[in-house]
């Protein structure tokens, strides 16, 4: 095996970090398992684009799990701590507790989450949690129905969604973390009343601003609300004060209600990027390996792991895409410039967000 260079060390008894050319750790890792999902939000998967004669992959151009295994074994022994499962909805893969057992016990794997729509959540909970995993975050955009349903493109049921968080709760999937994208004139108006039904649960509210992520969700400067502006709207309503981040490369800034009701995090890639602290790697689910959201193209790791690579040479491929990864977009990002955002980009629904 090739010997990694450009690394920093952790405490004793951790593997080694393999940091990139901005000396950027690989920490994360985001596995799609497929392409499909029972939403067609308009900021990813619009229906327009997204109709009943749509070709999604076929499972033979998936990863199996064994490939998955393979990978991730690969990145644990780069640096890689925490493993997300996404889509497309990872919950319309009928045997993810199967995989799911199978990368709870792995050396190296600390931390196991799951992000999912939650409408097919509730009967799933406590099995995801028995074969292994530990955390949940829900993506729900609104709790006015009319306005959720339009943001889910006609596809989500509020009431399964929060019977899926109840759920995910009392299988001890917790804290659980709900994800609202936020545009201007589509669901800022329901913000507050979402954080007054979060407020005091446990539950973690995430405000996310609408990013140019992809190339169909028609993103504009003039439809993102800034974080800013949120957390002054929001701290009229109720006393916010700031808190530390939970560990090295969070990309939430994090506040807690100043009466104890709990926290809310504010993600902020267009007014506020944090590139200089990702530590994310995304392994699309026809093995793809991205190392930025708004990446324009991957290295494919499906022809290496079917034309026989072993587990060495496999590290040896990873190091190097790490190794030479300088993506900072949002850092680089010009909203004033529309040529920025008809860059060819990969789309959400690919890599998980």
């Amino acid at each position: 095996m090739t010997t990694v260079a450009n690394n920093d060390k952790l405490p004793a008894g951790e593997i080694v970090a393999t940091r990139d050319a901005l000396r950027r750790p690989l920490r994360d890792l985001r596995i799609s398992l497929l392409d499909q999902c029972n939403f067609r939000c308009p900021y990813c998967m619009p229906e327009a684009e997204f109709h009943s004669e749509y070709e999604f992959l076929k499972r033979k151009q998936r990863l199996t799990y064994d490939e998955i295994i393979r990978v991730v074994t690969a990145a644990c022994a780069l640096g890689v701590t925490k493993i997300r499962l996404t889509g497309g909805e990872p919950l319309l893969d009928k045997n993810i507790t199967d995989l799911i057992k199978r990368l709870s016990p792995m050396p190296g794997v600390h931390d196991l989450a799951l992000t999912t729509n939650g409408m097919l959540l509730a009967p799933m909970a406590q099995k995801l949690a028995d074969a292994g995993l530990q955390r949940a975050t829900i993506s729900l955009d609104s709790l006015d129905e009319d306005v959720f349903r339009r943001m889910s493109g006609g596809r989500g049921d509020l009431r399964k969604v929060l019977a899926g968080i109840e759920a995910a709760e009392g299988a001890g999937l917790g804290p659980i973390k709900i994800n609202v994208v936020v545009q201007k004139g589509v669901n800022e108006h329901t913000i507050l009343e979402l954080l007054e039904h979060f407020r005091g649960t446990g539950q973690i509210v995430r405000l996310i601003e609408f990013m140019d992520v992809g190339n169909r969700n028609g993103w504009r400067m003039d439809q993102v609300v800034p974080s800013r502006e949120l957390l002054e709207r929001i701290g009229k309503r109720w006393s916010l004060r700031p808190i530390g981040k939970n560990y090295p490369g969070e990309v939430a800034r994090r506040y807690e209600y100043a009466d104890g009701a709990g926290e809310i995090g504010f993600i902020s890639s267009v007014t506020e990027p944090f590139c200089g602290s990702c530590s994310r790697a995304r392994l699309s689910a026809d093995g793809m390996l991205y190392t930025c959201l708004f990446a324009n193209q991957g290295t494919d790791i499906r022809e290496p792991l079917r034309k026989g690579a072993d587990d060495d040479e496999l590290i040896d491929i990873l190091s190097s895409i790490w190794l030479q990864r300088a993506d900072r977009y949002s850092e680089l990002r010009r909203p004033d410039l529309a040529e920025h955002h008809v860059l060819k980009k990969v789309e959400m629904y690919r890599i998980g967000g």
